[in-house]
């Protein structure tokens, strides 16, 4: 197994966040081999974010940067994820682009990897409020309820996961689906990968205003919980293929 790093980003009017936080994670890159990128997908910013991003690849030479008009959250993910692992990551780390995470607690991911396939965040504590983690509880619910597993923090932007664990799962899900990471912490534990937790820092939104406020990421869920009938389906599929 190589120690080929990629580094994903979904973006969307993060134009007041995204310069300091490529300089903080760029560096983080060195963990990793040569060919080892920073990958960031713009969903269609209204503000500057992608002039800003275009500027940071002169100074950036590992930085690539794919614009998508008109992605959400999740597309982008899943859209990053595919494109890590065509273009030969041995290891994928996600995160997200608003600075609400911190890139010193990654080297205790990269040392765990000699032992675990996925390495997982936990925000035991989070800096965006008390309705986000209702929110988050609801959707560990959900995946106890649809596949049988129950995960200490479904959907944290701060995971590092071999890319061929997640090939496995990818088509699992529509490519616009709004929860993969949901889906694949779930297929983490459901299939008994070589997973661990590790409680990371989620610190306040360090600058800009998040359009993901709360009666959003409710009606995301709930757009999103009513494809889980249908990934459960296809995950019937995936276990008669494995027998």
């Amino acid at each position: 197994m190589g120690d080929t790093l990629y580094i994903v980003m979904p973006a969307y009017n993060e134009e007041a966040n995204i310069r300091e936080v490529v300089a903080e994670w760029y560096p983080i890159l060195e963990n990793g081999s040569e060919d080892s990128r920073m990958v960031i997908s713009d969903g269609g910013s209204k503000d500057k974010t992608l002039e800003v991003l275009y500027e940071l690849q002169k100074q950036y030479e590992k930085l690539v940067v794919i614009p998508k008009p008109g992605t959400d959250h999740g597309t982008k993910v899943i859209l990053l994820y595919r494109y890590a692992i065509e273009h030969g990551a041995d290891w994928i780390f996600q995160t997200d682009s608003d600075g609400q995470t911190v890139p010193a607690e990654f080297a205790a991911f990269w040392k765990l990897r000699e032992k675990y396939d996925v390495i997982m965040g936990d925000r035991k504590k989070r800096g965006d409020g008390m309705g986000r983690k209702v929110v988050e509880n609801v959707l560990r619910v959900y995946l106890k309820i649809f596949f049988g597993t129950f995960v200490p923090d479904a959907n944290a932007p701060f995971r590092l996961m071999k890319s061929s664990v997640v090939a496995k799962y990818l088509d699992l899900m529509p490519a616009d689906f709004n929860l993969p990471n949901a889906i694949l912490a779930a297929c983490f534990s459901k299939y008994h990968e070589k997973v661990c937790y590790r409680t990371v820092t989620f610190q306040p939104r360090q600058g800009g205003k998040n359009y993901m406020n709360v009666r959003r990421i409710f009606q995301i869920g709930m757009q999103s919980i009513r494809n889980f009938a249908e990934i459960r389906k296809r995950m019937k599929s995936f276990d008669s293929k494995r027998a």
